[in-house]
């Protein structure tokens, strides 16, 4: 049987810094990590793409708050599910081109997920995740007001929404996901670290939070007994000293090498914090490899040139 890899692509896959984040521009960096994923599939693996929606759900929110006089307002949970399909279909489109260049008929699907979290998460209790646009003091307030919002101050750029960031407990279409790869079909789902819901017995509702998307890629990894997991951001490595005279780049490592340059402080929350602990998710539970590395230099990582390696 084929391996399987799943690829969580971070922002910069479909807005990348100075760009206003057009469809035109999305899609046009969609081809370009979607040409660096083909090339994977060229060589029988099966794929499954996760993606972040940082931006697009700003957006979102952005035009929900701004129709507000005219129009019914979205809840968080509803923004991500858009945004879900919003970017599902760019990629989509974006693979199945890719692929019948180099002559693949493969098939791509879109997968909406829904993610549970534990409503007792300590996170719902301290909003830290902010999104969206950033406000005066004076629209803070009102914003806050009207809507209940959490806000908080960032010294530089004014005041912006905080919202619940909680762990991801379990990926409800983990099963449907797993049947669609038996098939031979390319999967996207989780997008956005997926649709946050909760339980009540036999009831499911939305929840007005976000999940990171790569710790839940990292859970749907382990559900899928992935043989690899590719974390696709930014830098082109992990890093010691980032962006500072002594920066050295990690090559190879270990969970255990990792977890101890966390706690010393080497990996900041806002950066490749989430993705070294995801890293480690995924392999203290039956995990093999994680490569951590820019969509730019995803063959040469799969062929040990490139890329941070991480292994159990």
């Amino acid at each position: 049987m084929s391996q399987t890899a799943l690829i969580a692509i971070g922002g910069n896959s479909l807005i990348r810094a100075g760009q206003r984040g057009t469809i035109d521009e999305q899609l046009a960096n969609a081809h370009a990590t979607a040409r660096s994923i083909v090339r994977m599939v060229e060589r029988g693996w099966r794929i499954v793409i996760t993606h972040g929606n940082g931006p697009q759900v700003g957006a979102q929110l952005l035009r929900s708050e701004r129709a507000a006089a005219e129009v019914y307002t979205l809840p968080l949970d509803v923004c991500v599910a858009a945004t879900q399909s919003e970017i599902g279909y760019l990629i989509q489109r974006a693979m199945e081109f890719e692929l019948r260049e180099i002559g693949l008929q493969t098939p791509v699907m879109t997968v909406l997920t829904q993610v549970r979290v534990d409503p007792a998460d300590p996170a719902f209790q301290h909003p830290t995740k902010p999104i969206g646009p950033f406000y005066s003091r004076a629209d803070a307030d009102e914003k806050s007001a009207r809507f209940g919002w959490t806000m908080i101050e960032d010294a530089a750029r004014g005041y912006r929404r905080v919202v619940p960031s909680p762990a991801p407990v379990e990926v409800f279409e983990r099963h449907i996901i797993r049947k669609i790869l038996d098939t031979g079909m390319i999967v996207i789902a989780v997008g956005g670290g997926g649709i946050p819901v909760v339980e009540h017995g036999y009831t499911v509702t939305g929840a007005e939070a976000v999940i990171d998307k790569d710790r839940a890629s990292a859970l749907l990894a382990v559900d899928l007994k992935a043989d690899l997991f590719v974390i696709s951001t930014d830098a082109d490595a992990v890093y010691l000293d980032y962006k500072t005279p002594t920066q050295r780049k990690l090559e190879s490592t270990t969970v255990g090498e990792l977890e101890k340059w966390s706690r010393e402080g080497q990996f900041p929350p806002g950066s490749m914090g989430p993705k070294v602990e995801a890293a480690a998710r995924y392999l203290k539970h039956g995990g093999k490899e994680v490569i951590i590395t820019s969509y730019e230099h995803l063959m040469e990582a799969l062929e040990g040139r490139a890329g941070t390696h991480i292994v159990p």
